[in-house]
C-alpha cells in the first residue's frame, strides 16, 4: 500500500513546527511473541494513530491510563506533563463503554472467553487460546470497578488495519506492538479513564 503522502507531511509539518511529537521506539519482544506476531497480517500505520510521546493532554496524575474513544486515541501519563499516546481501536456506538477502573490483572497472550451477551448476539464466536489466532492479540488488560470484572479490556488484536476505527464490542484494541509497550509501563492496580 502506498503511505498517505498528504498525511505524511501534514505530520512532518507539525514535527518541525514544534518538535511537540517524540517517536517511541519499539519494545522488546520475546521470541514466542515475533513468531506469532509474524503469523498476523501487517497493515500499514496511518502516522495519526501512531505511538508518540507527546505534551499530556489530559491533566491527569502520571501513570494514568486515558483512552480518549472520540478521537480513539490512547493516552499514558507520564511525569512532567508528558505523555505516550498510542492509536486504537474503540466500541462502536452500540457497543461502546465508558467509565473509570482499575487494571487489576494483566496477560499474555491471553484466552479468550466471550461472555454469554456476545455469544447470543454472534453464536460463531467461541473461546480461543492465546496466539495469532486470537482476537485479544499479545497482551491484555483486564478492567475492574472494585471487585467486578467490568468485562472490557485493553488488548491487542490480530486486526491491526482495524486500528482508528470503532468496531469492537467495547473493548480497546491496539496493535500488538503497542499492547506490549504499554503492558510493559502499566503495573496493575493502575487507574484507567475511559471517555
Amino acid at each position: 500500500m502506498r503511505p498517505n503522502l498528504a498525511l505524511l507531511a501534514a505530520l512532518a509539518a507539525t514535527l518541525a513546527l514544534g518538535g511537540c511529537f517524540k517517536a517511541v521506539p519499539d519494545p522488546q519482544v520475546s521470541a514466542l511473541d515475533a513468531r506469532y506476531m509474524a503469523l498476523i497480517p501487517d497493515a500499514e500505520v496511518d502516522p495519526h494513530f501512531a505511538r508518540y510521546q507527546i505534551s499530556d493532554p489530559t491533566g491527569e496524575a502520571p501513570g494514568t491510563v486515558v483512552v480518549d474513544t472520540k478521537v480513539r486515541q490512547l493516552y499514558l501519563v507520564l511525569p512532567d506533563k508528558q505523555a505516550i499516546r498510542y492509536g486504537v481501536a474503540t466500541g462502536d456506538e452500540a457497543y461502546g463503554w465508558t467509565g473509570t477502573a482499575d487494571v487489576a490483572r494483566k496477560a499474555e497472550w491471553p484466552a479468550w472467553n466471550p461472555p454469554a451477551e456476545m455469544i447470543a448476539r454472534w453464536p460463531h464466536v467461541h473461546h480461543t487460546e492465546g496466539g495469532p489466532n486470537n482476537p485479544l492479540g499479545a497482551r491484555a488488560l483486564y478492567l475492574y470497578q472494585g471487585n467486578k470484572d467490568t468485562l472490557y479490556r485493553i488488548h491487542g488484536t490480530n486486526e491491526p488495519e482495524k486500528i482508528g476505527q470503532a468496531v469492537s464490542s467495547g473493548c480497546i484494541r491496539m496493535r500488538n506492538l503497542d499492547i506490549v509497550d504499554l503492558y510493559n509501563r502499566v503495573p496493575v492496580g493502575a487507574k484507567v479513564i475511559v471517555r
